[in-house]
């Protein structure tokens, strides 16, 4: 993580924290590196960086998830992003090379997307943003699609094809539960 992920992930940890996701940094740099690293930050524009940085030294966390990209370099980590879920499992991998750093609102969103879609059984659609109608899951039976072409409408959705139909979601508080509306 550069310097300017590090204050861009501290601007909007209220954002990740706001929807239950922890964030944590990791480095191959020594933990008196990240103190030394983290104090200058504050020093200079007065940032603090409000998640642990994991010091790897011997890089076998690194090893371990795939963040060592030999072609490039055999000491430095690639700028890798994983989402991992509650039940401990990655759902998303995000690879920037070490010359490109992470793009910050993309993984809140990419999170969201997430999310959504655990909650709601739904799919997100291309260049999808939090509030824009999702997909549903295409019908599994003959009975399902019959049902779906009698009355789209009826069911909340806006289709092109049987296969593939638009909803809305409900607003959602905070914590990314339903708020219902009368």
């Amino acid at each position: 993580m550069c310097t300017t992920e590090f204050i861009a992930y501290a601007k909007m940890q209220p954002q990740f924290a706001a929807q239950n996701a922890e964030l944590l940094g990791l480095s191959i740099d020594s933990n008196y590196s990240h103190l030394a690293w983290v104090y200058a930050i504050y020093l200079s524009i007065g940032i603090q960086i409000p998640f642990p940085v994991v010091a790897d030294r011997t890089g076998e966390i690194a090893r371990l998830y795939g963040m060592i990209a030999p072609e490039t370099s055999q000491q430095e980590t690639v700028r890798n992003v994983y989402i991992i879920d509650p039940n401990q499992i990655i759902r998303a991998i995000l690879i920037y090379p070490i010359t490109n750093g992470r793009n910050i609102p993309e993984i809140l969103r990419l999170l969201t997307a997430l999310q959504t879609t655990d909650r709601e059984h739904v799919l997100t659609p291309a260049n999808w943003e939090p509030g824009q109608p999702v997909l549903v899951p295409a019908p599994q039976t003959y009975q399902e699609l019959l049902a779906r072409q009698a009355n789209p409408q009826a069911q909340g959705l806006s289709c092109e094809e049987w296969y593939w139909c638009y909803k809305g979601l409900p607003p959602v508080d905070e914590s990314g539960k339903s708020i219902h509306t009368e």
